[in-house]
């Protein structure tokens, strides 16, 4: 795989954090699938750093694209699709590569390019390049609608403060980015202002907290996923586990199926409209995948990021022209907890996996 997700559709990211431009060539959309601005504005937005208590990096994060649309509509050649760093800083990382910050991926990278890396702002490791992700997932939607399919994401928790279950709040339409619920990306207009108030005191605090999003996956028919390694969950739980940051994912009872007993956890298969459903599938509660393929109840999916490695107070690292542990301030601009911006990061991954999956399946794209 190395920088490219899917098979039938696949997205390749290209750039650094700190170079010329970051973006994602997209091949295998189909021709004459419309190209929408708006949705692709609209998720741009929600990524975009410079918000209130985020990170101070004010990128336009204006999307050019250069090939494969033409008249509004996908040719059916590939897309490429960048934005051009605007607002970059190297000098932030002067003291690299003498000091690889903890937590970062500087020392790894350096070992295995030889030195060769870039190692501004984390180079191609860089979160920055989840914009790719995002530019390129808001034009499968479009294939998603059509399909009767959607893919769902909000912040869940942060540190121990979390949301109620996505299931169970207004998940139609978009919110007003001026909004504590849209700054943050949360959907719970009870606890977001609880979690907005320990963002701002941990980043007063010059320390950085972790956070989880909460995926929703609804409208798949029984059958979506290929065999074993490219099953609905291995494919989702490889797309999600590669955003920066993540540190576990989980599917429907996730960590807690370990100590449940079977009588518990199993979900009998009950008549449905049109065909078979899984017990609880209407709240929710069903498995959404078995066996690697789709259940049509929800595939609900837990996103687990660790706090920020880059922060505003004194650490301890190598210095390796001295050999000798040694104090590291990192400056730089860098948010205090990944979360809200992962948001549409963790969407836009599920969306391509899903639509990969459909077009493998034959669901999707055999007009």
């Amino acid at each position: 795989m190395g920088m490219t997700l899917g098979e039938n559709l696949r997205v390749t990211l290209f750039g650094e954090s700190h170079g010329f431009c970051v973006g994602a060539l997209v091949e295998g959309i189909p021709a004459g699938t419309p190209i929408d601005e708006n949705e692709l504005n609209e998720a741009i937005i929600r990524r975009r750093p410079g918000r209130k208590g985020m990170s101070k990096r004010s990128e336009a994060d204006e999307c050019e694209i250069l090939s494969g649309v033409y008249q509004g509509k996908a040719t059916g050649w590939p897309i490429l699709m960048l934005t051009r760093n605007s607002d970059a800083r190297p000098s932030d990382y002067s003291f690299l590569p003498d000091q690889p910050r903890p937590g970062h991926a500087d020392m790894v990278e350096a070992v295995r390019s030889g030195g060769s890396n870039d190692p501004r702002g984390g180079g191609s490791q860089s979160a920055r390049l989840t914009y790719g992700l995002v530019a390129s997932g808001s034009q499968v939607k479009a294939l998603l609608d059509q399909a009767g399919w959607s893919c769902r994401a909000h912040l869940h928790s942060v540190g121990e403060v979390t949301a109620k279950p996505l299931f169970e709040l207004e998940r139609n339409g978009a919110l007003d980015p001026s909004s504590e619920m849209g700054r943050l990306n949360c959907l719970d207009p009870e606890s977001v202002i609880e979690m907005s108030n320990l963002i701002e005191s941990v980043r007063k605090n010059r320390d950085t907290i972790g956070s989880s999003v909460e995926l929703l996956i609804e409208g798949l028919p029984i059958g979506v996923g290929e065999p074993w390694f490219d099953g609905i969950e291995p494919a989702l739980a490889r797309g999600l586990m590669a955003i920066p940051g993540a540190r576990a994912v989980e599917f429907s009872s996730g960590v807690r199926a370990s100590i449940m007993r079977g009588t518990e956890h199993n979900d009998a298969w009950l008549p449905g409209d049109s065909a078979p459903i899984p017990e609880g599938a209407d709240e929710a509660q069903a498995d959404g995948a078995l066996g690697g393929r789709s259940t049509s109840a929800p595939i609900c999916a837990r996103v687990h990021f660790k706090p920020p490695s880059s922060l505003p107070q004194e650490q301890f690292t190598l210095h390796l022209p001295s050999n000798e542990v040694q104090s590291l301030k990192v400056s730089g601009r860098h948010d205090p907890v990944i979360g809200p911006r992962a948001v549409p990061v963790v969407e836009s991954v599920a969306m391509l996996v899903v639509t990969d999956l459909g077009m493998l399946g034959g669901y999707i794209g055999t007009d």
